[in-house]
């Protein structure tokens, strides 16, 4: 693959790496009161956006064919929104006795309370020849479950560090995030027919509006001189973070594979996927509202920054094993038949 098109495929990546940068050399620009107004033009017109993108791009007409496969998608949102962010902080009861930073510890209880990605965990899925259907709900339905879950599960984990109450909070969820997701929705029904013809990047949109997301909570931080990243600190959230995921996967499949399961080789790929992987799209918005004015925020939202590239490295790497595994348990149930 030449260099050109590798910067095309991995552009958001670049880009999250050239925003933290660029708030390194000027945070200036975009602080609270700075020429940007992140204050409006961020917790308001840009979260906004985003969730009415993804309103405007999730295909819930095409989901009713998966809403039958009840306990596949009662194992999903019950592993990814109760036994994911559990599991997460009783590994930080131990993690808390070593020199690794308490916000970046307190990061990685973010990361465990986000719902699942509206297009990794498919594109994968997919990918191996798992069951799609099931993903596409998954991530559709759990998308509007975090909508409620994950601020609450945020607020019960780690509580509100903002001044704002939280009435505040959830009113500002719902104008910024509900009400647009519901106005995507309803265009949709009128839009269908273009939007299936023309194919607007919604994917490309909303990278782009969390990049600026993502960039006026770096400026935050580097405007702030008394916060510091320790480099030994965030080696070892990385490493825990691809030891979480690999360690997860492995138990859904372990979970969903076990006799009297019922589950087919093709729903397995599904959960292992949807089950593990965490929407930094939607996290990073919910982030910026329930912790609005907080200090810590970008050192909070730093696993999340890495552990949404993590997945999709990990998951691509493990597909031509998955794949084979799949293909060998189906030929062995054509061969049991």
């Amino acid at each position: 693959m030449g260099l050109l098109a590798r910067v095309r495929k991995e552009w958001f990546i670049i880009g999250i790496v050239l925003v933290i940068v660029s708030a390194k050399l000027q945070p200036s620009v975009g602080v609270k009161g700075g020429p940007l107004k992140p204050e409006i033009t961020i917790a308001y017109a840009a979260v906004s956006l985003i969730f009415f993108n993804s309103g405007l791009s999730l295909r819930t007409e095409e989901l009713t064919s998966a809403l039958l496969h009840v306990r596949l998608h009662l194992f999903v949102q019950s592993f990814t929104l109760i036994f994911f962010p559990l599991a997460v902080w009783l590994l930080l009861r131990v993690l808390a006795l070593t020199a690794i930073d308490h916000w970046l510890l307190q990061g990685l209880q973010t990361v465990s309370c986000m719902p699942p990605p509206v297009s990794s965990a498919v594109i994968l899925t997919k990918a191996v020849g798992g069951n799609e259907a099931a993903a596409i709900f998954n991530s559709a339905f759990g998308s509007f479950l975090g909508i409620i879950v994950t601020p609450v599960l945020l607020l019960l984990f780690l509580g509100s560090s903002s001044s704002v109450p939280f009435s505040s909070i959830f009113s500002q969820l719902f104008m910024t995030v509900v009400v647009p997701l519901i106005v995507g929705q309803v265009c949709r029904g009128f839009l269908r027919e273009c939007l299936e013809r023309r194919k607007p990047p919604f994917g490309t949109i909303s990278s782009v509006v969390l990049l600026m997301i993502i960039y006026t909570t770096f400026c935050d931080t580097f405007s702030n001189p008394h916060i510091e990243l320790d480099p030994t600190s965030l080696l070892m959230v990385v490493l825990i973070i691809f030891s979480i995921q690999l360690s997860f996967m492995l138990l859904t499949f372990a979970l969903s594979t076990r006799l009297g399961s019922r589950f087919s080789p093709a729903d397995t790929v599904a959960i292992m996927f949807c089950s593990t992987h965490k929407s930094l799209t939607l996290g990073i918005p919910m982030l910026k509202i329930v912790f609005e004015g907080y200090e810590h925020l970008s050192l909070i939202s730093v696993p999340l920054l890495i552990y949404h590239p993590a997945q999709i490295l990990l998951g691509s790497l493990l597909v031509p094993t998955i794949r084979s595994w799949m293909s060998s348990r189906q030929k062995y149930s054509l061969l049991l038949k």
